[in-house]
């Protein structure tokens, strides 16, 4: 088992890859242009071992020019802030947070003040804020609720394209298999009509089964039990102009990856997907009044893009895993980094 001080690699920098379609420059989320993470991650005494993840869409004023979005539940044990308003008018008016269970009245507070000291936002009196969680509660001392509406801010603030993995913001306490889980982040580029196009995405990752890798079953059993509950968060998000109906369409597909990596969506597992196109040509804006065009994909041409957004997840999860140091939290909980020397073992006997 590798030791907690080894440098720990992505997915593909071990020789390994998933699917046919080849990643973006940063193989990230942010290779869809204009897409920006932001991350806070605390670490704090014995106990606090927890964080915030925020996926901004474009840099204009998200809330004047909003993005048409899906979401699909796979298994509806969580939380996502927001969501029906989503599911009702098929767009996003703010940014996604992601953080642990019982912060999401902070990530909620934090979003909405962001979107009110926007400048163009002064006569806005309702926000839909999207929220999503997931329970990291094993090393961290979630009932603290150390995550204030301040560290949302900060973590909407310092959005860039640089995306850290592994143990950090909303994944730095999180589970998954039994091992170490995280925030992970993959993409696929592809061509539609001669059309270049990126489906970028970013997941939570602290949901159980049998992990599989590359269709391999992984025998290599973590030091606790793993009941299968837990929860995934995964955004989705593509340059291709799509409708909000086959965005949801798209985030259905994130499930099949996740199929893919072992998961069977246990009953305590909160699973959930959110999808969303930052095509200028898809873009709903808030002031504009009578009737307007936007650009629509058609049915036909989707397929692509779902073997994208599976492919992409599917090598989230990995790379959340891999990055992923051992951390220890509160009475003395160890939550150990999925040891890689053994995995590459198996999957080269295989």
């Amino acid at each position: 088992m590798p030791s907690d001080c080894e440098v720990r690699r992505r997915f593909r920098e071990y020789g390994l890859k998933v699917g046919v379609l080849l990643p973006g420059r940063s193989n990230s989320i942010t290779d869809v242009p204009g897409v920006r993470v932001g991350q806070v991650t605390l670490r704090e005494g014995k106990g606090v071992r927890t964080g915030v993840t925020a996926i901004v869409p474009h840099g204009g004023n998200v809330f004047q020019e909003r993005v048409p979005a899906g979401i699909a539940v796979g298994n509806g044990f969580g939380k996502l802030a927001g969501s029906t308003q989503v599911q009702e008018l098929g767009e996003l008016e703010t940014p996604i947070v992601l953080t642990n269970t019982l912060s999401v009245a902070a990530g909620l507070s934090g979003l909405i003040e962001w979107t009110l000291r926007h400048p163009g936002n002064e006569d806005v009196r309702s926000v839909n804020a999207v929220v999503g969680e997931t329970n990291d509660g094993q090393p961290n001392d979630i009932r603290a609720r150390v995550i204030t509406p301040e560290h949302v801010l900060r973590a909407l603030e310092s959005a860039s394209e640089q995306v850290e993995e592994g143990a950090v913001g909303a994944g730095t306490g999180t589970v998954c298999f039994g091992w170490k889980g995280g925030i992970g982040t993959s993409s696929r580029t592809l061509e539609i009509d001669g059309e270049p196009y990126t489906v970028g995405a970013l997941v939570q990752t602290n949901y159980g089964g049998h992990l599989h890798i590359c269709g391999v079953p992984v025998d290599v059993k973590p030091p606790a039990q793993d009941s299968g509950d837990g929860s995934v968060m995964i955004v989705l998000a593509t340059d291709a102009p799509l409708s909000d109906r086959n965005l949801t369409r798209l985030a259905k597909r994130a499930f099949l990856a996740l199929g893919r990596t072992g998961s069977y969506m246990a009953n305590g597992s909160g699973d959930y997907a959110i999808a969303f196109s930052t095509s200028e040509k898809a873009r709903r804006y808030r002031q504009k009044l009578g009737v307007y065009t936007t650009a629509d994909l058609p049915n036909d041409l989707m397929t692509p893009l779902f073997q994208a957004a599976v492919e992409a997840t599917e090598e989230a999860v990995y790379n959340s895993l891999f990055k992923a140091q051992t951390v220890k939290g509160q009475r003395g909980k160890t939550v150990h980094a999925l040891p890689i020397s053994d995995v590459l073992t198996k999957l080269t006997r295989h």
